[in-house]
């Protein structure tokens, strides 16, 4: 009988939103954003995902833009961004904001668990003093505070909210029980109790830090195999024959998604404010973050190798979205390269099924009509499925391979200039 409260509906709210009401909660989802709310009132897809059953809520769901109706529920849980600024400090705005409002209508005995990712000490720096400030009630005391970080893979068809394993720390050991008991409720996987809020904060920055320093390794073997004459994909497969000590990660154009390129600022900032510096971190930044110029790089390269100056090129950028078969650009590299196209005087035509709002193209037919080069910025399946012939066709002499998902071999043997990432 206990209501649950989602605040925010986006790529992480809505899908527990979801498996909320699917799971037999009475669900209130809340968002300023009226068109999220339709969307859950109506079910419609969101993010890119499938229509699911028009009965998938065993019990009542409100959506709305109240938060009066957060005096109803028992437990409220926050989704809401978290991203970095211009100047890559975390900005926590959104999450103050939903905080204020919350505080406001806050009661004696609810919890309150944070799941947007956050640097280790912000649930006790900012997220616990406006929800007392606002309530005039004790965290620990007259409410519970936990953090669960979200944990969330879009377009992934095997890995969902429903079946990946959380981590969860809060204020208070009763708190501590109370989200773990939540969270075993909804998800069929290990709930993992941290010792504190901040080792919950830091589970997730150091999960995406992680990957985003072995991407910083592959892509810095391809900017060296690139001038070496080898072909670091052939080189990454080799060394994953061998069973254990090695897990394979592969180099591209960049890196993007709300995650990966954001969460090791906030550890960065958060060290350096405490007295420590992160190099490690900061080179893995600096040279993921150099890979949307490369390839624009080996754009100009190739333009070069047809005869023609980079401001007499015309490039086909197909994707636009941050990774494959999923609607979401932010943070995508696919923006940058296609800013530093122009900057070099191209012509560049943008298509993405996913992205129609981002694309000057109707199809990937008329984007590669009359262009002298084809960029694969984004690995979605009807571009990984394009072969020589359909370049060849279209007049295509140059084909930048930038996730190496294209058959080289094929494409030389074509007699087209190829160029991958370190290939």
């Amino acid at each position: 009988n206990e209501t649950i409260a989602v605040v925010g509906l986006g790529y992480v709210g809505m899908p527990l939103a979801e498996k909320v009401a699917k799971s037999g909660y009475p669900l209130i989802g809340i968002d300023i954003d009226e068109g999220k709310v339709q969307e859950l009132r109506s079910n419609a897809p969101h993010l890119n995902r499938e229509p699911s059953d028009n009965n998938w809520a065993k019990t009542p769901v409100t959506a709305s833009s109240d938060f009066d109706l957060i005096t109803e529920v028992s437990t409220v849980i926050i989704c809401v961004p978290t991203p970095v600024d211009e100047n890559k400090w975390p900005d926590l705005s959104i999450v103050e904001a939903a905080c204020t409002s919350v505080a406001s209508r806050l009661q004696r005995g609810q919890l309150v668990i944070l799941e947007s990712t956050v640097n280790p000490g912000v649930t006790e720096s900012v997220v616990i003093p406006a929800l007392e400030n606002g309530s005039g009630l004790i965290a620990g005391q007259d409410f519970q505070v936990a953090h669960c970080p979200e944990r969330i893979n879009p377009g992934d068809t095997k890995w969902d909210v429903s079946n990946i394993p959380r981590v969860v720390g809060s204020l208070s050991e009763s708190g501590l029980r109370r989200a773990v008991d939540f969270y075993e409720s909804v998800i069929e996987a290990e709930i993992r109790p941290m010792g504190t809020l901040k080792e919950a904060e830091a589970v997730k920055i150091v999960e995406n830090a992680f990957r985003d320093i072995n991407i910083a390794f592959v892509n810095e073997l391809a900017l060296s195999f690139s001038r070496l004459g080898i072909d670091v994909v052939k080189v990454i497969e080799g060394a994953s024959t061998k069973p254990f000590a090695f897990m394979p990660h592969m180099p591209g154009c960049g890196v993007g998604g709300h995650c990966i390129p954001v969460d090791p600022y906030y550890l960065i900032h958060y060290a350096k404010a405490n007295g420590f510096d992160h190099d490690f971190l900061s080179l893995a930044r600096r040279i993921n973050e150099r890979m949307p110029e490369f390839t624009a790089n080996l754009v100009s390269e190739g333009l070069n190798e047809i005869g023609k100056a980079a401001s007499q090129g015309t490039v086909a950028l197909l994707g636009m979205t941050y990774k494959p078969d999923v609607a979401d650009d932010r943070e995508s590299p696919s923006h940058i390269i296609q800013d530093c196209l122009m900057q070099m005087g191209m012509r560049v035509i943008t298509f993405d099924p996913h992205s129609p709002e981002h694309s000057s193209a109707a199809s990937v037919e008329e984007a590669l009509d009359h262009a002298d080069v084809a960029l694969i910025a984004t690995a979605h399946a009807s571009f990984a499925g394009l072969r020589s012939a359909d370049f060849v066709n279209k007049g295509v002499r140059v084909v930048v391979d930038g996730r190496n998902c294209l058959p080289k071999d094929e494409l030389l043997e074509a007699g087209l200039i190829y160029k991958g990432i370190g290939r």
